[in-house]
């Protein structure tokens, strides 16, 4: 007879958690009865990654070039990559937001905000969101809890600096460290995406306080052009679409959200710009549906929801 009993929990950072909301699915409303709530990602990085002139000695390898050069060597190549989402790619994005009447939720990077004053200050006159990726678009995991602390307040100063307003959501490149949610807990944020394990927001316990996390998506993510995954456009398409429609299905009784990451120096070139195009006025069409910004339906959640909260021994 088996003694398994489960996990221990770990000594440092937050528990596993494989059942969520489990088979009894929480009864959801959205705004106006939508049945999804779909969350456009507009992750604006460029200009903070990791290159020579910005003193790394290194290339950040997330580009769409495949050559490798040495050590010591600049790829200016990669860097005109990145370029092209600062210079091209986010003005396309956002004139498209404009012009089909919704929001997003900027993941931006501090450093790149700073950078690009016409796209920061076109992100906070339209109205949408700006959620802070970091300082620079830097791995959190590789820093101690004490430089991730500094970072973090190094982020929030220059946020403030660029737009007015401190964030209230979290986002970090590729993961969080063990520290990261704490550090955002202490820091008064309101919520963080530091996950990809569901498709609604869900509260967690940190240190004794009820921290709400908005899941996000690296499969509904314009990130598996870079990786190969989508040969063009219409796949990129077809998936959101067949997404949408079978959340659409499933919220006549438990809405959920959709979350799409979208990156200008990718889904920024026009072709694909197209494909995305197409999807939010398809999405539009068909109704029932929820553009929304992160913080929007955080609040939401916290003002309707939260009876979802749960202590250490929920369960």
């Amino acid at each position: 007879m088996s003694s398994f009993n489960g996990w221990p929990r770990p000594k440092e950072g937050p528990d596993r958690d494989f059942v969520g909301y489990g088979r009894s699915l929480p009864k959801v409303k959205w705004p106006n009865g939508a049945r999804v709530a779909v969350s456009l990602c507009l992750n604006y990085e460029e200009g903070s990654e990791r290159s020579y002139p910005a003193g790394d000695n290194a290339n950040d390898a997330s580009g769409e070039n495949t050559r490798v050069f040495p050590p010591g060597v600049r790829n200016l190549a990669t860097e005109s990559i990145f370029e092209y989402g600062s210079r091209a790619g986010v003005f396309r994005l956002l004139r498209m937001f404009d012009d089909l009447g919704v929001k997003c939720t900027a993941f931006a990077a501090a450093v790149a905000l700073k950078i690009n004053r016409d796209a920061s200050d076109w992100m906070v006159e339209s109205g949408h969101e700006i959620c802070s990726h970091g300082w620079r678009w830097s791995e959190q995991w590789t820093m101690s809890r004490e430089e991730e602390r500094e970072k973090i307040l190094w982020a929030i100063d220059l946020f403030k600096e660029v737009t007015g307003q401190r964030p209230d959501g979290w986002y970090s490149r590729y993961g969080a460290s063990l520290n990261t949610r704490e550090l955002l807990v202490e820091q008064g944020f309101l919520y963080d995406c530091d996950a990809y394990n569901d498709d609604l927001p869900y509260f967690t316990e940190v240190k004794g306080s009820q921290h709400l996390v908005l899941p996000y998506s690296m499969i509904y993510n314009d990130g598996r052009y870079q990786s190969g995954q989508f040969g063009g456009p219409d796949d990129f398409f077809a998936l959101m679409r067949r997404a949408f429609d079978y959340l659409w299905e499933e919220g006549a009784t438990n809405p959920k959200m959709m979350s799409i990451g979208l990156h200008p120096r990718w889904i920024g070139q026009a072709g694909r710009a197209s494909a995305l195009k197409e999807f939010i006025e398809y999405a539009q069409r068909r109704g029932d549906v929820w553009f929304a910004r992160r913080v929007d339906i955080a609040r939401w959640w916290l003002g309707h929801h939260h009876e979802f909260k749960r202590g250490p021994d929920w369960r």
